[in-house]
């Protein structure tokens, strides 16, 4: 157990010819070495500097309010003289932007790169939350890098989607359309979806059931998909009905994820973003998305 006793009289520590404090534990004594004096005098120093920053800097509350300073700085009113300037400066670019259409910034190298620049913070600050920082989407998220659209991919289209958004109710232009639930509501038996699916699964190239009747799902097809997907399952934007021949599937590819869809249907919603950003920034932002690789001429 350790000893805490104190001696009565601090002693000389014959090695390093220091005094004591007095305290010992289990036989070692505690030197009684003194702070080097620049420690001591920085130490000093701070105090000093801390009671002048108190003076000339806001630095106590008050009741209401709080002590102001000599100075009478702000950093508040900094940031706020910051973001004027910048605003200021995003004039004199927004006009320039308001004054173009989409593709005279396209064709514009100085304009292209003010858009892009202004897009992708826009991008960053909206859209990144669902489709990811570089546009990659995820499940249930669309890919914005590739060349699969399912509302089009030219500059116009991809503005119409951002201004209205996707199935949003708010906005009487928004672009409607309706994965329907055919399980759910009886249109197909369960075995007829299952039929269909694996007919689906033929056109894109996925393994099929064996045994599987493509002939009985090629005829439920045409009756209920064709008319929004295509005759060749080819898709069709102005209906938002995807390709369903590729490798690109937005809510997967796996049997039971078909099967979901078509029992089910989908619906995902976009919202429409004109009563949040200006037009200027949704034109940066159409153009910014139409150069992350997958946009159409």
């Amino acid at each position: 157990m350790a000893d805490t006793t104190r001696n009565a009289h601090a002693d000389l520590d014959a090695v390093s010819g220091q005094t004591t404090t007095g305290h010992s534990w289990d036989g070692i004594k505690e030197l009684n070495t003194p702070l080097p004096r620049w420690w001591l005098w920085t130490f000093y120093l701070t105090i000093l500097w801390s009671i002048g920053y108190w003076i000339v800097y806001p630095a106590w509350p008050l009741i209401s309010s709080h002590t102001r300073g000599l100075l009478g700085y702000s950093s508040r009113a900094a940031v706020a003289e910051d973001i004027r300037r910048l605003e200021a400066r995003r004039a004199e670019q927004a006009a320039a932007l308001k004054t173009a259409d989409l593709e005279q910034i396209r064709n514009d190298p100085t304009l292209l790169r003010l858009a892009v620049a202004r897009g992708k913070a826009a991008f960053g600050d909206n859209c990144a939350g669902c489709h990811g920082l570089g546009g990659m989407g995820g499940n249930t998220f669309p890919n914005l890098t590739d060349d699969e659209w399912i509302w089009g991919g030219k500059l116009a289209d991809i503005s119409t989607t951002i201004t209205h958004g996707i199935r949003w109710d708010q906005d009487s232009n928004s672009r409607m359309s309706q994965m329907l639930a055919f399980g759910r509501t009886g249109t197909l038996k369960p075995a007829e979806i299952g039929t269909v699916v694996e007919y689906v699964r033929s056109l894109a190239g996925l393994d099929v059931a064996n045994g599987a009747d493509l002939a009985a799902g090629a005829k439920l097809y045409a009756e209920n998909c064709a008319s929004c997907h295509g005759d060749q399952a080819k898709g069709n934007q102005d209906l938002g009905a995807p390709d369903l021949t590729d490798a690109i599937w937005l809510y997967g590819s796996s049997r039971t994820a078909m099967v979901d869809t078509v029992t089910n249907g989908r619906g995902g919603v976009m919202p429409a973003w004109s009563s949040r950003l200006d037009p200027e920034t949704i034109k940066a932002l159409t153009v910014y998305v139409h150069s992350l690789g997958g946009g159409q001429k």
